[in-house]
């Protein structure tokens, strides 16, 4: 059997992949990877020959890499930079899998959704906390109809990260994570509720906690959590929390739906269930451990999720029909991550109501064809807004990210 060949662009979260899922993978090779940091590639380089791969290309260069004989590329480079990388390889004829964020800005949106169509090839979206076995039980339920009609819905992603910020952001004052607002990264809280019910944003409201200390000591001066409440196409309300709040344990992730007729909880590896018949009486209440998709996949990160992004974007591009409708499409990517973009310009005009476009009707992209409104600079042009909105123009100093960077390059995390 021919094997697809897989590339590899950026590895701070792409080695996850190489090591847990595409070295030694019985249908995949990987055959290239590419990152700009020469002492991440002589990583990755050691843990695959580790493996007994040895044919692997290892580029700095971009331009290079993407010459590369190459079947499909993840793109796991910052996540405010992937769209650019993503349509020159679509462009180019290689099937293309980002992790998140789907895009930067509204400009972006419609940029990446015109490159995919226009290409014919597959993209698909690493929302890995949609994939875990609770998760998928959850999306099987709901959509059999098990609690009824979804009239809210709430997921959670708070994850503390201040205990890993010199690991993460370098010291580096224009890191993506240092500009990007408090609602930009809200893909892993409400991706899966959109893809457990299928149903699409259509508003969105915004919200922010103030930016503390122990953030702007980090070198971040947005909120520190960011808080989307959203109407979905039904009129459901999802509320979508997310990042830097202190929790009793470094990182919670539940997910709830409350349907017409039951409810459904994630409970970490179990899945806490009511339900009612059609005349409203109480016929179930359970709770139980559902069993993985797929027999070992439990093993990899993030509860098992890390495994199927991946695993589902091979498949596809080998034909796979089943794993190309369980993969997340353009189109459903971009619904979980433009919210969060939306939700920062609703904060900044009071917290008001804004409409999210359906991207997928080509007359709804014209009025964001040109729209960089961001927290980016490079990429937000005249549009460009600070993510400190309650201290504009408060610069924090450059002391403030020599130490970051000091306490970064102190724990030698490339050994």
């Amino acid at each position: 059997m021919k094997k697809v060949k897989i590339g590899v662009f950026g590895l701070r979260r792409g080695l996850d992949m190489v090591d847990r899922v595409l070295v030694n993978n019985d249908v995949a090779d990987l055959v290239a990877v590419c990152d700009r940091d020469d002492r991440i590639l002589e990583r990755c380089r050691k843990r695959v020959e580790k493996n007994g791969v040895f044919d692997t290309v290892y580029y700095s260069d971009f331009d290079k890499f993407i010459e590369h004989d190459m079947d499909g590329v993840i793109v796991v480079n910052h996540a405010n930079e992937h769209v650019p990388y993503a349509i020159r390889l679509l462009d180019r004829g290689i099937n293309v899998m980002t992790e998140c964020l789907a895009c930067a800005n509204m400009k972006e949106a419609v940029e990446l959704v015109e490159a995919v169509e226009r290409s014919g090839k597959i993209y698909t979206y690493a929302e890995n906390y949609c994939f875990t076995s609770v998760r998928w039980e959850m999306r099987e339920r709901y959509r059999k109809g098990d609690i009824g009609e979804l009239m809210y819905a709430q997921g959670e992603y708070i994850h503390d990260c201040s205990s890993i910020w010199p690991d993460i952001t370098y010291g580096e004052r224009d890191h993506w994570r240092n500009q990007m607002s408090s609602t930009f990264y809200c893909t892993h809280s409400i991706g899966p509720i959109l893809y457990m019910t299928g149903l699409r944003p259509v508003q969105v409201c915004g919200f922010e906690t103030p930016n503390k200390p122990f953030y702007r000591e980090l070198g971040c001066a947005a909120g520190c959590a960011g808080m989307e409440m959203i109407t979905l196409e039904n009129g459901a309300i999802l509320r979508s929390v997310h990042f830097n709040l202190k929790h009793t344990s470094a990182q919670l992730s539940p997910y709830q739906l409350n349907g017409d007729r039951g409810a459904m909880n994630d409970m970490g590896d179990e899945l806490y269930l009511y339900r009612e018949d059609e005349k409203y009486k109480p016929v179930e209440q359970i709770s139980y451990k559902p069993a993985p998709i797929v027999d070992g996949s439990e093993k990899s990160g993030h509860g098992g999720g890390d495994f199927y992004p991946t695993y589902y974007f091979i498949r596809a591009i080998m034909g796979d029909e089943e794993a190309l409708r369980r993969s997340i499409n353009v189109y459903d990517a971009l619904d979980m991550s433009i919210p969060g973009i939306l939700a920062y310009r609703s904060i900044i005009n009071g917290n008001v109501p804004v409409k999210i476009p359906n991207l997928r009707n080509k007359e709804e992209r014209e009025a964001y064809r040109n729209d960089t409104f961001c927290t980016f600079k490079e990429i937000g042009g005249d549009m460009y807004v600070p993510n400190n909105i309650e201290h504009p123009g408060d610069e924090i100093p450059d002391e403030v990210y020599e130490e970051v960077r000091r306490q970064y390059l102190s724990r030698d995390y490339m050994k």
